[in-house]
């Protein structure tokens, strides 16, 4: 029996695991279905691509996109304590103050404006740079620059400004607009996961439970109040009961799923897949929207990028170099530079933004750069309109869902995508670039023709990694959870990741998750302080013992 139980131990449950069991009379429990973080390639950032594949996630792939001639492309969403945070490209960006008063304004979210949320992102960041209105240095998330910058990054940088988009210095400050260099979660050289910043000091509590290996099956309900989890380890099927909450922090894609499982949910979905309906809740699994990724790929004209280090020779000079001073192209997210700029020209706030990696091959299914040594701009619409669905594919918990993002469905996707693909390929046309640039690779020649933007962009553009709004924080018909993260109609039982965003914030989604699980933690510990009996029992006793007296 647990106070509370945490389902799903990415970057919101390691979040909550660690704030709530600092409390020592609550009894906590956190599972994560996938492996602890021990994997040495999760803590080096140069090797976050070895970490977005294989055994650290699950498996999915997208349902054929509509929009893009059907194509079916890998959907990768970790599977490792830390989740998304322990495989990540480290980038930190909180979105646009707009994104969410947006959440206010329009979704009935009262409580999630900019106002009310910057102080829990202040909260959870460590900056070892800025220290000011937008930043805070106590934080267990380190956040930092760059210990190793590639020259052909600080190039881009440049050619930035010489197309117009002016240099930002921070990202999260004052302004998002411009150019320049992220910062990351990063500290003393290594990844800083919410594992690692949040966890592990946390798992030496003996009132903390961390079960790994441990895939949440369903949320036991007795009525309308959820009183436990049952969950699957090595083959045994096990059930875990909780006093006070159930919190699931599975996201975007886990998270519907798992109330899809216990009944929660749209109730002809779950009746299709032989799921007793246990409370109807149409909106679960709805509104999943993701920012839409579009590659291009040049050749260099030397060994000036990260390629280089896929020789053996380099391998062990970059190793020696990180070994003696923590220092060197190991300490690289390789995902650089950073750029938020306009592909409307009619938005308030940037619309587009650009992220640079000095090297070529991150993305499956794109021709090798001939020579071995390239350099990648991706670009994608921070608010995309297009909306897609999370469903179950059976009542089988150990089955994929069917994640459809639907990209694309929405025209007015397609016309500024192509938009921000013309407006890359300006920044990478510029002088500073010029000595680095052979040509480019990708689309290169596949862009023919007045529909050649358009074949190009439905064929190959590609999830950004960022899936959120499945379990929908607000009111209304479409709404899964209530500005406390309650779900609507059932006792006991909150959602706290980034399925509850009502729309996706202007940026990398991975601090945000976290904002909101430290919003979510310092709220139930405010409760738990009203609700504490010595609270509640200390002004009668002292009354006593003063009339005894």
């Amino acid at each position: 029996m647990y106070d509370y139980i945490v389902a799903g131990g990415g970057s919101a449950g390691c979040v909550l695991a660690a704030r709530l069991s600092e409390n020592p009379d609550a009894k906590v429990l956190l599972l994560e279905a996938g492996p602890s973080d021990w994997n040495p390639y999760i803590h080096f950032p140069v090797t976050y691509y070895k970490t977005a594949k294989g055994s650290l996630t699950w498996g999915l792939e997208t349902a054929p996109s509509r929009a893009q001639n059907n194509i079916v492309t890998p959907y990768t969403q970790a599977r490792v304590l830390g989740g998304g945070s322990s495989i990540n490209a480290q980038v930190y960006t909180r979105g646009v103050p707009e994104d969410y008063d947006r959440w206010e304004r329009d979704f009935g979210c009262e409580g999630w404006s900019y106002r009310d949320v910057l102080p829990f992102f202040r909260k959870a960041e460590r900056n070892e740079l800025f220290a000011d209105e937008f930043h805070g240095i106590d934080g267990p998330l380190g956040v930092s620059d760059q210990r190793y910058t590639s020259p052909v990054t600080k190039a881009w940088v440049q050619a930035c400004q010489q197309a117009g988009i002016h240099y930002n210095a921070d990202f999260n400050g004052a302004s998002q607009a411009g150019s320049g260099l992220y910062q990351i979660t990063n500290l003393d050289g290594k990844r800083c996961s919410a594992a690692v910043g949040y966890l592990r000091p946390a798992r030496k509590r003996a009132n903390l439970t961390v079960i790994t290996g441990a895939i949440a099956t369903r949320i036991v309900m007795e009525g309308k109040r959820a009183v436990g989890v049952e969950y699957v380890q090595g083959g045994n099927r096990q059930v875990a009961r909780a006093q006070t909450e159930v919190i699931v922090t599975s996201g975007a894609i886990g998270s519907p799923k798992l109330l899809m499982l216990s009944g929660i949910g749209p109730g002809e979905h779950l009746t299709q897949h032989g799921i007793k309906v246990q409370h109807e809740l149409p909106g679960v699994g709805q509104n999943l929207h993701d920012h839409l990724d579009v590659f291009m790929i040049y050749e260099l004209t030397g060994a000036h990028s990260y390629d280089k280090y896929k020789k053996f020779r380099w391998q062990v000079a970059a190793g020696l170099q990180y070994a003696l001073f923590r220092s060197g192209p190991v300490t690289s997210n390789v995902v650089e530079g950073g750029a938020f700029w306009w592909a409307d020209k009619s938005q308030k706030d940037p619309d587009l933004q650009f992220h640079f990696l000095a090297g070529a091959g991150i993305e499956a299914g794109i021709p090798d750069v001939p020579g071995g040594n390239g350099a990648t701009l991706n670009a994608y619409l921070t608010r995309p309109k297009s909306r897609g669905s999370v469903t179950l594919r059976s009542a089988d918990p150990l089955a994929p869902p069917v994640v459809d993002p639907n990209f694309l469905d929405d025209p007015y996707d397609l016309k500024y995508t192509i938009e921000s693909v013309k407006v890359g390929q300006e920044v990478m046309r510029q002088s500073a670039l010029a000595k680095y640039i052979k040509r480019e690779h990708f689309p290169g020649s596949a862009i023919q023709g007045p529909g050649g933007y358009e074949k190009f962009v439905r064929e190959q553009a590609r999830t950004g990694y960022h899936p959120a709004g499945t379990c929908r924080m607000g009111v209304g018909a479409g709404a899964v959870v209530d500005t406390d993260l309650r779900v609507h109609g059932v006792d006991g039982l909150r959602v706290a990741d980034c399925s509850v965003m009502p729309q996706l914030i202007s940026g990398n989604t991975n601090a945000p998750t976290i904002m909101i699980a430290e919003r979510l933690a310092d709220k139930l510990a405010a409760k738990n302080r009203l609700a504490s009996p010595q609270d509640i029992t200390t002004l009668p006793l002292r009354l006593k013992e003063t009339h005894h007296t």
